[in-house]
């Protein structure tokens, strides 16, 4: 195991710890707004602290890694992740970090790690969007998402393309967010889709496998029980045949 292997394994779950712990500091404030001002700093405190966690964890393996530029490439989300700004709406970027991690986590299949992304994606996408928005429109001129509860409504009803129109961003920012939620939610759904009906097919076809396997068995058996009257007719008329040539008349 190389150095860069080792330090991931080590620090897979204490990051995932960081990364809730984000998303709690995140939405807590967004969630109750009427908290006393202390919470809202001590929320600032922990998504900054967790930021820094990341990026050290960043600097770390690309200072581990053999080809840092191949590095760079690979893990170009890590770096944009790291390197935005401490925008309260970017800073949920972070949250990939969970799904990135959960995905590796004991799934081995490919349909399992597939299945892992789009629920948890599906399930993060909402969340993040809901509290982004909510986060973003309160309190602004004009502005139809005022609670956490709209926020989670626009977010469900933008997601799955049905988008009524009574709840809809009236800031710029809030547009920017809506369009991030369209575009994934539109990927993530392709993706849901396309595992369902590849579930589907490979139902269907064991299933039909299953057939083919009972009915090859059940025609094994019953050409053994034609072999064996056949055996057993042959066995009588050579008896027959026996006492025939046996009798003196």
């Amino acid at each position: 195991m190389s150095r860069l292997d080792l330090w991931r394994h080590r620090t897979e779950w204490p990051l995932i710890g960081v990364a809730v712990i984000f998303l709690i500091a995140y939405g807590l404030p967004i969630a109750l707004p009427d908290l006393p001002r202390w919470v809202d700093v001590l929320s600032g405190t922990l998504m900054t602290v967790a930021w820094f966690v990341f990026a050290i964890d960043y600097v770390v393996r690309l200072s581990l890694a053999d080809d840092k530029w191949q590095f760079v490439r690979r893990y170009w989300l890590d770096l944009l992740v790291v390197a935005l700004p401490l925008l309260r709406p970017l800073r949920l970027l972070l949250l990939v970090k969970v799904l990135q991690r959960f995905s590796r986590t004991g799934v081995q299949r490919l349909r399992g790690r597939v299945v892992t992304y789009a629920t948890g994606g599906t399930a993060l996408l909402i969340l993040t969007s809901a509290l982004a928005i909510t986060d973003t429109e309160r309190g602004e001129p004009g502005a139809t998402i005022e609670s956490l509860g709209d926020g989670f409504w626009w977010a469900i009803t933008t997601m799955t393309t049905v988008g009524y129109g009574d709840q809809f961003p009236v800031t710029t920012a809030g547009r920017f967010i809506a369009a991030g939620l369209m575009v994934g939610g539109i990927a993530l759904l392709g993706v849901v889709t396309a595992t369902l009906a590849s579930w589907m097919v490979q139902t269907v076809e064991e299933a039909a496998e299953d057939e083919a396997t009972a009915t090859r068995a059940q025609v094994e058996g019953l050409a053994a029980e034609v072999r064996a009257l056949r055996d057993e007719l042959a066995r009588t008329r050579d008896v027959e045949r026996a006492r025939a040539d046996s009798d003196p008349r």
